[in-house]
């Protein structure tokens, strides 16, 4: 009996010491989600595309004359100037047939003046032959043959003239072969590869160099035609191509290594004709260069950068993918979610989307969470709700 009594105090000192330790259950704990209002507003998106820079004036090199390249007076990446002197061909032959064309122009130019005398003479002979003939002095067979002896001689003239012009085009013709034997840079530029060295033997289908106009460097880059419609508000048309281009914005480039040149480019040339393949457009962008840190064929991106005005941007991580729809969770007056299906367009920053379709603006959806909701699961609380209502 004693042992009994012993048993239910022990018990009830037990639970007494349990509930002055004051010891909760657990209580259920709500998953936190963040949501926004929806409202319109602009943005704008860097776009990168892939591009290759060039010179605007880049000249291949080359030799109008076969011979021995006897000097190179450059080296690559070195800077010339228009007219700089770059390689000299063995000029000895062309020398030769320059003084040879002189000579023959020399005789030619004798025979000439031999010709036009025995012009005059027979000029003279005729005249007198005709007066003698007026006075009946002299027969008329020798008015005849003195008058085609002054015929034949002005045919002799105008073949000494012919002889004097085709040796001064010979002339000519040398000096500007000898010309060709000293090669002259026709821009200011870099100078590229040099692919021959002196003693080469060269001919018309070598290439000795590039020579870059850096001045002025062009980056090439296709652009989508989806794009230049949003960016322009008129077609392709001949008449719009110049405004179109002068209404699209300044642009960046950035090389490999992530390094921004610091000078703004301009689009500057569009093709007028959309590749079918690929639904683009061949375009340059312009950049000046005046202090020649852009090098001819070097690649990076060109970044242009896309406004969208007046649109609805909500965060990527509100959409839920579900095979082919795109969901969003809008947040009821009752507190509760419920999705919606919504038409979005990516932006291309990796971290928003336009709504084009499904929100209204005013409506409050979920933003961070969105996985996980369920549709009818309650997202606001009362205290959320009210702190809510306070921002």
């Amino acid at each position: 009996m004693k042992h009994k009594i012993w048993k239910w105090v022990y018990l009830f000192m037990l639970t007494a010491i349990v509930a002055s330790c004051g010891v909760d259950m657990p209580k259920e704990k709500q998953t936190s989600f963040e949501t926004m209002t929806v409202g319109k507003g602009d943005i704008e998106v860097p776009v990168k595309y892939s591009a290759k820079m060039k010179g605007q004036a880049d000249v291949t090199i080359m030799p109008q004359v076969s011979g021995q390249l006897m000097k190179i007076l450059v080296t690559e990446g070195q800077q010339v100037s228009r007219g700089q002197t770059l390689f000299v061909i063995d000029s000895r032959n062309a020398q030769h047939e320059l003084a040879s064309a002189q000579a023959n122009l020399q005789a030619a130019q004798a025979n000439l003046q031999a010709a036009q005398a025995q012009a005059n003479s027979a000029k003279l002979e005729y005249e007198s032959n005709k007066n003698l003939y007026d006075k009946q002095i002299v027969s008329n067979y020798m008015l005849e043959s003195s008058q085609n002896t002054y015929k034949q001689a002005l045919a002799t003239v105008s073949q000494a003239k012919a002889s004097v012009s085709q040796a001064q085009a010979a002339v000519s013709r040398a000096k500007v072969n000898l010309g060709f034997c000293t090669i002259k840079s026709p821009v200011a530029g870099v100078i590229g590869e040099i692919t021959v060295y002196a003693g080469d033997q060269v001919t018309p289908m070598t290439q000795l160099t590039v020579v870059s106009g850096n001045r002025q460097m062009e980056a090439e880059f296709s652009l989508p035609e989806s794009v230049l419609e949003a960016g322009v508000s008129s077609g392709y048309t001949q008449s719009d191509k110049s405004r179109n281009i002068a209404n699209l914005p300044d642009v960046t480039f950035v090389m490999k290594n992530g390094t921004e040149y610091p000078i703004k480019g301009r689009i500057s040339t569009l093709t007028g004709v959309v590749n079918a393949t690929t639904g683009s457009l061949a375009c340059k962008a312009t950049f000046p260069n005046p202090d020649g840190i852009l090098y001819s064929g070097i690649q990076g991106t060109v970044v242009v950068p896309y406004s969208h005005h007046d649109v609805m941007v909500i965060p990527q991580t509100a959409v839920v993918r579900l095979q082919d729809k795109s969901l969003v969770y809008k947040v009821k007056a009752d507190s509760t979610a419920t999705a919606v299906t919504v038409t979005t367009t990516d932006v291309g920053n990796g971290k928003d989307v336009i709504v084009t379709a499904g929100l209204n603006v005013g409506d409050r959806i979920v933003t961070v969470g969105a996985n996980n909701l369920q549709e009818g699961q309650r997202v606001l609380f009362p205290a959320e709700a009210t702190e809510s209502k306070k921002k």
